[in-house]
């Protein structure tokens, strides 16, 4: 777990193990073939195929490695009186050639974002009127205002098994890409109970 501080909130940077990967990619492999959820109308995006992931499963399967991910981030930030960490929810995004999720923020304290699947060249650059696109399917946290030293906008290059924690209230946005393929993504929102 790094911490990174782009400027006021700080951003966590991890690996996820194979083990969460292959377990989650293989579930949401599962719920798409089968049943019809669609998550989409409850969240912020522009993109059509979202599914949420049941609670049962989290528990059984992911929420043990969230929870150490989660608590590593706070100790960085020398958090160290968690009582407890509950997640509130966890769904994954298949975002496709033109979606796009506009900028929003989360509920909870903290939310997560991980990278399952990505298509080739999507950050390739392309000329609209004589200008080059950076940001084909990379995501902008978005904090304050733009000013004398100080940032406003962390952009970052998705890589398949990155994962990045953020506070609740950090906008921000996934852009469109303009390849053919899948950029697969999660999510997750947690509540933290801290010892008084």
């Amino acid at each position: 777990m790094k911490n990174i501080k782009p400027f006021g909130p700080s951003v966590g940077k991890t690996r996820l193990s194979k083990k969460f990967f292959d377990t989650l990619n293989k579930e949401f492999e599962k719920k798409s073939k089968f049943k019809k959820i669609d998550y989409g109308p409850k969240l912020a995006s522009q993109i059509n195929k979202e599914v949420k992931i049941s609670s049962k499963f989290i528990k059984d399967n992911l929420e043990k490695e969230l929870k150490k991910i989660i608590i590593k981030f706070l100790s960085n930030e020398n958090i160290k009186n968690i009582k407890k960490v509950k997640i509130l929810n966890l769904w994954v995004v298949r975002q496709f050639k033109g979606e796009y999720n506009p900028i929003h923020y989360h509920e909870g304290d903290l939310s997560g974002v991980g990278y399952l699947k990505l298509p080739r060249k999507m950050t390739t650059n392309k000329m609209v009127k004589n200008k080059k696109i950076k940001t084909n399917g990379t995501i902008d946290f978005i904090n304050g205002q733009r000013g004398f030293l100080s940032k406003s906008i962390y952009n970052v290059i998705p890589k398949i098994g990155d994962m990045y924690l953020f506070p609740n209230y950090l906008m921000h946005t996934a852009y469109p890409f303009n390849v053919e393929g899948e950029r697969r993504s999660f999510s997750f929102n947690a509540k933290l109970v801290l010892k008084k």
